[in-house]
């Protein structure tokens, strides 16, 4: 199976429902708010699954793409994926493995656009945005995005909330440094 991105290039995607990539209306509108951004951004993508967000982000010239995943077949197939858009001037790397543990090994770095897509179940969402918060990961004028249920109801954190949108089955969570 394979998915569209950007500049009509094809992914490759996992078989079966082990990720759920991000639905094409969502992505679009994540790179329709976040235009003026990408470019020469650091971007971090959280449960990348597919990876079609950070592809799709070095596609618009992000500088660094970093993603996060658990599933080691996933991790190949997002390698593959980010290998055949990226350019010389980029770079990108996947880091398998539990998404709390692996934020905490990022600790001193920055990224300007932070991307998090968790399964919709899990418990993720309070630690995941927490250690963003305590880590300061999140560059002072970047933002982060939290892909989640329409009806969930995300957790006080500290960071501040600039924007919420719904798309169907899916809803976005805008999220700037206090």
């Amino acid at each position: 199976m394979s998915l569209r991105i950007y500049g009509n290039r094809s992914l490759k995607t996992l078989p079966g429902q082990e990720t759920r990539p991000t639905l094409a209306r969502v992505r679009e509108a994540v790179f329709n708010i976040w235009q003026g951004s990408i470019e020469h951004c650091r971007w971090l993508d959280l449960c990348t699954g597919s990876g079609s967000m950070g592809a799709e982000a070095l596609c618009r010239g992000a500088s660094i793409v970093m993603g996060i995943e658990q599933s080691a077949p996933a991790c190949r197939v997002i390698e593959q994926n980010w290998k055949q858009v990226a350019k010389p001037d980029q770079s990108y790397q996947v880091l398998r493995g539990d998404v709390v543990k692996r934020l905490e090994k990022l600790s001193g770095q920055q990224f300007d656009l932070i991307y998090f897509d968790p399964p919709y179940r899990s418990e993720l969402y309070v630690p995941v945005l927490n250690e963003i918060a305590t880590l300061n990961l999140l560059a002072p004028d970047g933002e982060l995005a939290v892909e989640h249920r329409p009806k969930l109801t995300l957790p006080d954190v500290p960071l501040t909330i600039v924007r919420q949108k719904r798309y169907g089955s899916a809803a976005l969570t805008f999220y700037q440094p206090q």
